[in-house]
């Protein structure tokens, strides 16, 4: 990228992978804008957290944007690592939750473990947008699962 700006996007409209422009509140750009949210949101956790697996998250999220925006019938190139990383998630989740009882929590008692809850919660409404999505543009049932599975991941972390 040469610039920030490119004003192509001023009347409204961007593009998806491979130059298809559409509308900028096309389902497939709000999903993604609610993915990059929760990469935010996540950046401000890991600063306080200590998960290496985290920045791997992040990184991943980029890649499953990517395949959010590529249209139907064309290929990305971008290998997805979301199995491979839910499968991580549970072998931490179980390590986390072993010797607790697991309830309801209100958020708040430390302000990293807070950011976690704020960065779960945004996790579901991604979650939710993307089964909205895969009614209409089938998404990858593996990155179905990832989100559902790194709500439990964040919820665990905050305990």
């Amino acid at each position: 990228m040469k610039q920030i700006y490119t004003k192509t996007g001023d009347n409204g409209q961007t593009s998806l992978r491979g130059g298809e422009r559409v509308e900028k509140d096309d389902l497939r750009i709000e999903t993604n804008g609610q993915i990059d949210h929760l990469n935010a949101l996540l950046g401000v956790a890991r600063a306080d957290v200590d998960s290496p697996l985290i920045r791997q998250i992040q990184q991943e999220l980029m890649v499953v944007m990517s395949h959010v925006a590529t249209p139907a019938g064309s290929e990305n190139p971008k290998p997805l690592h979301v199995a491979s990383l839910t499968a991580q998630m549970e072998q931490e989740i179980d390590t986390l939750t072993a010797s607790r009882t697991l309830g309801f929590v209100v958020p708040g008692d430390k302000p990293e473990t807070a950011m976690l809850h704020v960065a779960r919660t945004q996790c579901r409404t991604v979650e939710r947008r993307l089964w909205t999505l895969h009614r209409t543009y089938p998404v990858d049932a593996d990155i179905l699962q990832f989100f559902n599975r790194l709500s439990d991941y964040l919820f665990a972390l905050s305990l």
